[in-house]
């Protein structure tokens, strides 16, 4: 299970279904599952005092070994690939060449692929279809971006059109082949809204969205739906408690898989600020048009009857459209916030260029293609998905460092460069490393599973050369915050280099 790296990114999951393949199968051996799937709310420790003076490169790598031998650290695995990036030379390596779990600085290698072979203004349309029938249909080409928002700005189109009556809403799902959910993640991801299924037309990223809010102390936290909508025909069994401010924080939520119940248990701290809660859609094309049809409606057209369909082959003429930010702003969403399914959806598009049963399979050929033009070993990483979350993902720190050399080297690095977080100001680092001599001069992508912690990308210190750097540690029994913290004393290392 994913860990969240603090309060405002709170994953909470809710039990679902993969699919009636999965369910059944699992039906059949559990006959009934209710589970429930924890997540504490902490946020990232900052790194210990350290000293802020400045250190020759010789002293660099004994200073990072006694960091990592540490006697907590001893059965862990740490890998780290640190260079030059002018030179690409290497100042401190371990184990840069072996296979780790990179868990979400994966998404460094997606959104370099597909900045790379997409334009940076690319977007991702959404369009409607009539026919003579009346019938409308609505093709979906993996927009992770598209909200509520522009499917009433859909409606709009078509009512200014004169339409006032569809006799069929048809969904064309067909656009991503294969897997909506990827079937190596693990089972309490893929009902959290991080793990959501992936598929041609993505709502509100596929999530259903709840509110939690502390009450007066010993009340229960008050249950609220982001969409009133999304709540109908759901129950939910809360058990939750306002405690005061000095005990810990924490929520529980679970689905039963034969009735739609969400249990929600757990507590928050009085006056603490509301805590958005995420799970994932169970069936998001259903989803979707159930949603589009409730809009039409409000906007005075009739919809007599839906279906969806797969690989529709429309001739007939587009009556309305919509297309997603460009694609530097995409990879924004994905980088800075971490983004899963804009990840994935971003694969899946590398992947429809060539035909195939399967995206995500033609999406990670198409980019170990791109990524060896870049300079990238393809013998440095094994992936299985653009986002990360699967541990089925191998990458060795020198590939990583390799991604980031060869984008720093493009046409595309000012806009992959901005899609990072900064240390202490943005995304994910933006409560990591401040007030230390990092702030700032860091660009990077986070990464946590379980049992791991990673950290890679840009970092310009004002006495030495801009350097890249990558690190990862696997095999960890520790928490996230003091895994970070000993990442986080190591780049504070590399921002107090010199010229020597």
């Amino acid at each position: 299970m994913t860990t969240p790296s603090f309060r405002s990114s709170l994953k909470s999951v809710i039990r679902g279904r993969l699919s009636n393949f999965w369910i059944t199968s699992i039906l059949i051996s559990l006959f009934l599952v209710l589970g429930f799937a924890s997540t504490a709310i902490s946020q990232s420790s900052p790194p210990q005092p350290q000293s802020s003076a400045l250190i020759c490169e010789q002293q660099l790598n004994p200073q990072i070994d006694t960091i990592l031998n540490r006697p907590q650290f001893k059965r862990f695995r740490w890998g780290i690939s640190l260079k030059t990036l002018s030179q690409n030379r290497e100042l401190y390596h371990r184990d840069a060449e072996h296979y780790f779990i990179p868990a979400s600085t994966v998404k460094l290698m997606t959104t370099a692929a597909a900045l790379s072979q997409l334009s940076s203004n690319y977007r991702i349309p959404t369009s409607i279809y009539g026919d003579a029938k009346g019938n409308l249909y609505i093709v979906g080409r993996g927009d992770p971006s598209l909200t509520t928002t522009q499917l009433k700005d859909l409606a709009e189109q078509l009512k200014n059109q004169g339409i006032t009556q569809v006799n069929q809403l048809i969904a064309d799902q067909g656009y991503f082949p294969g897997f909506a959910v990827h079937p190596n993640w693990e089972w309490e991801d893929i009902q959290a809204g991080y793990g959501a299924p992936v598929n041609s037309l993505i709502l509100n990223q596929n999530s259903l969205d709840l509110i939690l809010s502390p009450q007066r102390i010993n009340q229960p936290l008050k249950v609220t739906w982001v969409s009133p909508q999304q709540g109908k025909g759901w129950q939910i069994r809360n058990n939750t408690i306002t405690v005061s401010k000095n005990q810990r924080e924490f929520v529980e939520i679970g689905r039963d898989l034969t009735q739609p119940i969400i249990d929600v248990s757990g507590q928050l701290r009085v006056g603490s600020e509301p805590e958005p809660v995420y799970a994932a859609v169970v069936e998001p094309t259903k989803n979707f048009i159930q949603e589009f049809r409730q809009i039409l409606e409000m906007q005075g057209i009739r919809v007599l009857k839906t279906s969806i369909v797969s690989n529709y082959q429309y001739s007939d003429p587009e009556l309305a459209r919509v297309e997603s930010p460009p694609l530097a702003e995409l990879i924004q969403t994905t980088n800075l916030d971490s983004n899963n399914i804009f990840a994935e959806a971003l694969l899946r598009i590398l992947g429809v260029q060539q035909p195939s049963l399967d995206a995500v399979e033609t999406g990670l050929t198409a980019m170990q293609t791109i990524l060896t033009r870049l300079g990238v070993d393809p013998e440095g990483y094994r992936l299985v998905d653009g986002s990360g979350l699967s541990r089925h993902n191998l990458v060795s720190p020198e590939a990583l460092t390799q991604v980031l050399v060869g984008m720093a080297n493009s046409p595309q690095f000012e806009i992959y460069q901005k899609s990072l977080s900064v240390a202490g100001e943005t995304g994910t680092l933006k409560r990591r490393f401040q007030n230390t001599t990092a702030a700032g001069i860091v660009s990077a992508k986070t990464g946590t599973l379980t049992g791991i912690s990673a950290l890679a990308g840009y970092i310009n210190p004002p006495n030495y050369q801009p350097l890249v750097f990558s690190i990862l540690v696997n095999h960890s029994n520790l928490s996230t915050a003091e895994l970070r913290q000993a990442i986080d004393q190591i780049v504070i290392l590399l921002s107090q280099l010199k010229g020597c």
